[in-house]
């Protein structure tokens, strides 16, 4: 911790130097952020902090599975990203009745009442992944559609969340392209982003247009670039290099309308690896990594504490649990003894223990499950149930998915430090 606190006091010099450096290298360098608004949290050294130079405690949720589905959480073992998961209820259900479902699982899934008990329990912070999708205009993704449904659905959280004294993290999960190369970036199962250039186009008005909504929004905590970039199963010597450029051309397009939110760099692999990083190009920035079922000892956080001392700038865990309360706990400690503020995946998930919030699986569930959990072209040959029987499970599942139907899992919100209200 000394060190830490070393390394905030040395934060300007790496980041006028980095500015420098990028510059030199071809790589637009972004506007440096010291002279935010005041009401914004900021980067200050290796801390995040308030407008009073206080730090602030990130406690966080990830609203994950709401904009974005994922077929775990389904219980889905084959069709995993959500394209994949509309077509299974699609088959199932019908086109119509599926539409109706989509709407209404996003109306129902994350309501005021959600962020109610997380702010009663000691939450800080709501980190909400995103899909392009629901922001750019789906005829011609090249454009912005400002009428798209994702703006009415973050309006409204941030207002919750403001109502709740809550901070809000945004992060693009799906960026155009597909940004990961594997289900949960909704892409072809690449990572298209760092290939075509007119995707990386898009990625970047998708975050200048989030920039400018909310450029003036101090319940937004941060923009979370690009969730869990590039994963290893993909030419990682070649796309490496081209994350943090890209990254800075974002960042560059961000500070043009929004010089107060700070902006959070995932590293690359699953947000574990930052030997991708050179030098801070902006400063007002965060980096964040990711680890899931690590062993709760100082050897798994140690690379990224000497990145935030050797230059000066604040970290976090952007994902972490699905493990055991007792896990949950032990890895959250350590984190903490280096000040590293986190994010647990997530918040709620059907019929599950490692979640604050349990949806209770509902009867016949398990025959939409078998569908998504077997190859599409042995569908036609599975044992179907009535779309009459689909439609009313899909109606239970989302009577169910309601704050007040939910199990709270006492044990793994007292393993994060907090109390159940």
């Amino acid at each position: 911790m000394p060190r830490l606190l070393i390394c905030a006091a040395l934060c300007a010099g790496p980041a006028a130097f980095s500015a420098a450096a990028k510059a030199q290298d071809g790589v637009a360098a972004a506007a440096p952020a010291e002279a935010s608004a005041p009401g914004f949290i900021r980067a200050q050294g290796t801390r995040f902090v308030r407008p009073d130079g206080t730090t602030f405690p990130i406690r966080g949720m990830s609203f994950g599975n709401w904009l974005l589905p994922e077929g775990y959480m389904f219980k889905f073992k084959v069709h995993r990203s959500p394209r994949e998961i509309e077509d299974v209820i699609s088959y199932l259900a019908g086109p119509e009745e599926a539409a109706r479902f989509w709407e209404q699982f996003r109306e129902v899934y994350i309501q005021e009442e959600d962020l109610a008990f997380l702010s009663a329990a000691g939450f800080t912070t709501v980190r909400v992944p995103l899909h392009w999708k629901f922001f750019l205009d789906t005829a011609d993704p090249s454009k912005v559609d400002p009428d798209g449904e994702g703006w009415a659905r973050i309006d409204r959280v941030i207002g919750w969340a403001k109502a709740h004294d809550i901070k809000i993290i945004l992060d693009i999960h799906a960026a155009p392209g597909g940004q990961t190369g594997v289900n949960h970036d909704d892409g072809v199962g690449y990572p298209l982003t760092f290939y075509v250039p007119e995707f990386q186009r898009r990625t970047i008005a998708l975050w200048r247009a989030i920039a400018e909504r909310y450029k003036d929004e101090p319940t937004v905590l941060a923009y979370d670039l690009l969730n869990e970039p590039i994963s290893p199963y993909h030419d990682t010597d070649f796309l490496n290099p081209r994350l943090e450029p890209l990254y800075a051309k974002i960042t560059q397009a961000i500070r043009e309308v929004d010089p107060n939110h700070p902006v959070i760099l995932a590293a690359a692999q699953w947000s574990t690896n930052f030997g991708v990083f050179g030098p801070p190009f902006d400063a007002n920035a965060g980096y964040t990594y990711h680890k899931f079922w690590a062993s709760p000892e100082r050897r798994e956080v140690q690379d990224y504490v000497n990145f935030a001392n050797r230059w000066g700038v604040p970290i976090f865990l952007g994902e972490t649990g699905e493990l055991t309360d007792e896990w949950n706990e032990k890895y959250r400690k350590m984190n903490e003894k280096f000040g590293i503020g986190w994010s647990f995946w997530t918040y709620k998930n059907l019929d599950s223990l490692s979640t604050v919030s349990s949806i209770e699986k509902p009867e016949g569930w398990d025959a939409i499950a078998a569908f998504g959990s077997a190859p599409r072209e042995q569908w036609d040959a599975m044992p179907r149930p009535s779309r009459e029987e689909v439609a009313a499970t899909l109606d239970a599942y989302l009577a169910n998915a309601r704050f007040a139907r939910t199990r709270i899992n006492r044990g793994y919100v007292e393993s994060l430090g907090m109390n159940v209200p």
